[in-house]
């Protein structure tokens, strides 16, 4: 596979990981948030009340969000050779995988997300890191810099979700 392809690959693997997190993300919530909800500490369960009670419309907004960032970054990747953000989504990517590993395991059961996260994320994202470094494409001084910018960016972007969760969560009310 060209390298082309494979930076245009992210968003098709995001876009499949995410449909199955689309599909099963309100039933999900609907069958086990209640219980989940009320396990946590009163703090802890206003912040997570938003995320239980997501609905597919809701979700599939923030996927949409999230989506075209991820083709915005693949775009300036291949177009303008410019890496450090394609990096830095990837490197979300690929945390995000222990994410959904962590949660299914503290739960002890399946959450919207696993499957496609272990059987496309993981294996996608760990090839696309050794091939952009195998063939010269970026080093590990750009990955540096990518988890830098990462680490700069992403507590607004979550901060600015978390807000209009909420914020969407009391208007349906």
């Amino acid at each position: 596979m060209d390298v082309i392809s494979l930076l245009w690959l992210l968003p098709v693997v995001f876009m499949f990981h995410d449909f199955e997190e689309i599909l099963t993300v309100e039933a999900w919530g609907n069958k086990h948030g209640p219980a989940i909800t009320a396990s946590l500490s009163p703090a802890l369960r206003k912040r997570m009340a938003p995320l239980m009670g997501m609905t597919t419309r809701g979700f599939a907004m923030d996927v949409l969000f999230v989506y075209i960032l991820i083709v915005g970054v693949t775009f300036v990747a291949v177009f303008l050779e410019f890496y450090w953000p394609y990096l830095a989504v990837l490197a979300v990517f690929l945390l995000h995988v222990f994410t959904h590993l962590a949660q299914s395991i503290v739960l002890k059961l399946y959450t919207p997300g696993v499957v496609t996260a272990v059987l496309l994320a993981f294996p996608y994202s760990l090839y696309a890191f050794y091939r952009l470094l195998h063939e010269g494409i970026v080093s590990e001084a750009d990955i540096g810099w990518s988890l830098l910018l990462l680490l700069i960016l992403t507590p607004p972007l979550v901060w600015g979700l978390m807000k209009k969760r909420t914020r969407h969560k009391h208007s349906e009310e």
